[in-house]
């Protein structure tokens, strides 16, 4: 009876359910139904990488190692001054041609100040050529405020690179890192003293790689393929480091691009890539071993691409060669482009002007050309500018300066028959007479110079004044006169 009772509830329940809901269908109308999609996993370009950590952007661990092996330098030159006289009896002479001037002021004392890096714990630092360029005296300042005379090893205005030496161990160092593994956006802090401050350390990104900005225009083969970023940088932080987040050195700050002369958002450092060959060669021999492939090059463009049935914009172009150069002898042609040094891919003038610096004469390097729209291999055994496969090893320097023969491609630019180029200048007569480094001289005395030899045979013996012609790299001719 009870088993009943509850099967007849039961029945009654579910008729009154199933009444409840036809009724409220009618009521309501029909059911809406909602569907939910949710993506399996969050969209990649805005996910972190699996190895995040957010201590990864943390400024103080490269800071903190990088800032001991920064120091001061501090550099002496003279310079000579011209004294005009104020103009006076000949108001219309003055009013065309300005003061004349009256005499030639001895040389003075001129100090300059920037940065510089020790890379070695027994005292090489690194700087800016510009920055210690005709000195005759450099002093460093650590950060612990030591101070040491320092020694100039050699220097390579090509590059804007020098190394110091200062007598010391047990210093504080900064390790090379890799300029190559930067990218486009990575953090990165400049160490350096601008404006005399001590120890000062800005942040900022990577902007671009391998940029060209013709600063070195007037010199002999100038190497731009800068690192630019936005780290804030001065006057006085020449020389300095450029590290990643691990401490590692990277880049030498050497300018900044600014319409005011102070710092406005682009900076631009010389990668470690090539300063790293630069102080090797010159630890090693005390002179860069400049490779030279042997072309003239330029952008390849679009309209460059048309006019000679180009398919592809990758590369560089060969507009010309050195007669009788390492490129041209090895089979390449004006025309070709260059893709590729040893598989290292190449697409404008200054990342190939990078490849080939870190070569040595001699060295041979595969050379990935595109000709005809069909890619080529070409191995190139490599040349000093000097056109020969020999290391150049620095000559005796003469009345403070060094020199070396004229490269032929230099000559054939210039018109030029012959001459010694300075190479290297210390306190002495070229110096004082206002000579820079990279001049060509090409006469002293009325008498022609072919060769760094031809110097000491003109001047050895000689007594009274003395008459340098000199032409540089740009055309610029030059005359200097001083006395024996």
């Amino acid at each position: 009876m009870k088993l009943k009772s509850i099967i007849i509830n039961f029945a009654i329940a579910l008729i009154a359910a199933i009444i409840a809901v036809v009724a409220y269908a009618r009521i309501a109308g029909p059911l809406t139904e909602v569907v939910t999609y949710r993506e399996a996993q969050p969209t990649w370009f805005t996910s972190l990488p699996d190895d995040f950590e957010a201590d990864m952007f943390d400024f103080t661990y490269a800071a903190e190692k990088t800032v001991h092996g920064v120091v001061h330098v501090k550099v002496t030159s003279m310079r000579r001054q011209q004294q005009f006289q104020q103009p006076r009896q000949d108001p219309f002479f003055d009013w065309f041609f300005g003061p004349r001037p009256e005499r030639e002021r001895e040389p003075q004392p001129v100090t300059g100040f920037g940065s510089g890096v020790i890379i070695s714990e027994d005292g090489y630092i690194v700087t800016n050529y510009h920055v210690i360029e005709n000195a005759t005296a450099v002093e460093v300042t650590l950060n612990d405020r030591r101070s040491f005379e320092a020694s100039i090893v050699g220097s390579h205005p090509d590059s804007d690179i020098a190394l110091l030496k200062v007598e010391a161990e047990g210093l504080h160092y900064i390790e090379f890192g890799n300029s190559d593994d930067l990218r486009l956006g990575q953090w990165v802090l400049a160490v350096g003293n601008p404006m005399n401050l001590t120890s000062t350390v800005t942040a900022g990104i990577v902007s671009a790689k391998g940029r060209t900005v013709g600063i070195f225009g007037d010199r002999e083969m100038p190497v731009e393929s800068f690192i630019q970023t936005d780290a804030a940088v001065n006057r006085g932080n020449s020389g300095g480091a450029l590290v990643n987040l691990r401490g590692e050195l990277v880049g030498i700050p050497t300018l900044i691009m600014s319409p005011t002369g102070a710092f406005a958002g682009n900076s631009f450092a010389v990668p470690v890539s090539i300063v790293g060959k630069v102080v090797e060669d010159l630890i090693e021999f005390g002179e860069v071993q400049r490779a030279v492939l042997g072309v003239y090059m330029q952008d390849l463009t679009s309209e460059l691409a048309r006019e000679h049935n180009i398919e592809r914009l990758d590369g560089v172009f060969i507009s010309d060669l050195v007669e009788g150069g390492a490129a041209e002898d090895a089979g390449i042609r004006v025309g070709d482009v260059i893709l590729r040094v040893n598989n290292v891919a190449v697409n404008s003038p200054a990342e190939l002007q990078e490849q080939i610096l870190r070569y040595r004469p001699n060295d041979k390097v595969n050379i990935l050309i595109n000709r005809n729209n069909r890619t080529q291999q070409i191995t190139v055994t490599l040349r000093n500018v000097e056109g020969r496969t020999e290391i150049v090893r620095p000559q005796e320097a003469y009345l403070g300066a060094r020199f070396r023969q004229v490269p032929q491609e230099l000559m054939s630019q210039l018109n030029i028959s012959g001459g010694a180029q300075v190479t290297d200048l210390t306190p002495g007569k070229f110096m004082e007479a206002g000579i820079r480094e990279g001049c060509i001289i090409v006469s002293i005395n009325n008498q022609p110079v072919n060769s760094p030899s031809d110097i000491r045979k003109i001047l050895e013996g000689h007594q009274g004044g003395v008459i340098v012609e000199g032409v540089y790299p740009d055309g610029t001719v030059n005359y200097y006169a001083f006395g024996l």
